[in-house]
């Protein structure tokens, strides 16, 4: 990793030992990234153990607490090494990324140019979805309703923030719902969001009974972080809509 970088990879991931130690390497030669945080989020195989020997720091989860307490528990590792040091830019990545993750560098620019407050991927390269399309939708249609912002992908994790930026945004939302209220809360505070191309993607999304539960707490929690910013979206369709 380099010795002056500016940037600090989180990588949440649970029993993703398979995948994690191609995700950390290629994650530590982005150019800039001086540190990479796995959160192991109580893994049930050695996803921790394996991440720790490919080079990054880990720090664990005793149960599964979800994708968004994986987040917040990342960037408050962070916060502490930073000590007084200028806060590093946050860049976050599936665990499931492998060697992929090396095309994760456009999405820093951006943030470090202080042309974009907050990044999200575009994949250019598309998996089978096995039903995640509804998910999708409806993200894409809450983002739109609250905010007139009609992004690509908007699930995406795939994100690179500057801690301010991060810090505005907290208390992130629970759990598969937090890309949506991310984008939601930050542009109704101010905050600039660029989407970017990389030539990155996930393992196929399988169709049995588990991919399915996935996707169905998905559907909860993306619905809830909707339904909680309700009087966001009520506040931007009268802009748009005035009474008459």
């Amino acid at each position: 990793m380099s010795s002056s970088g500016d940037t600090a990879v989180i990588i949440p991931a649970a029993n993703e030992a398979d995948r994690i130690a191609a995700t950390v390497k290629a994650a530590a030669a982005l150019p800039g990234v001086d540190l990479v945080v796995v959160v192991d989020d109580g893994s049930r195989d050695q996803t921790g153990r394996v991440a720790r020997a490919a080079g990054a720091k880990v720090v664990r989860h005793s149960r599964n607490r979800g994708k968004a307490a994986a987040m917040e528990t990342g960037a408050e590792a962070v916060r502490l090494l930073d000590e007084d040091a200028a806060p590093r830019h946050l860049l976050f990545l599936d665990a499931d990324l492998g060697e992929t993750a090396h095309a994760a560098a456009p999405l820093i620019e951006p943030v470090r140019a202080g042309k974009a407050d907050m990044t999200i991927a575009v994949f250019t390269t598309r998996v089978k979805l096995g039903g995640h399309g509804l998910v999708v939708r409806l993200s894409k249609e809450g983002i739109r309703r609250a905010t007139g912002f009609e992004p690509a992908q908007p699930l995406n994790g795939q994100r690179c923030l500057t801690r301010a930026a991060f810090e505005a945004a907290r208390p992130l939302a629970h759990g598969f719902g937090v890309e949506t209220a991310l984008t939601i809360d930050l542009l109704h505070k101010g905050y600039r969001i660029v989407e970017v191309e990389v030539d990155m993607a996930h393992r196929a999304t399988g169709t049995d009974w588990r991919a399915q539960l996935h996707r169905a707490i998905q559907l909860r929690d993306v619905a809830l972080a909707l339904a909680t910013r309700e009087p966001l979206i009520a506040q931007n369709l009268n802009k748009i809509r005035p009474n008459h």
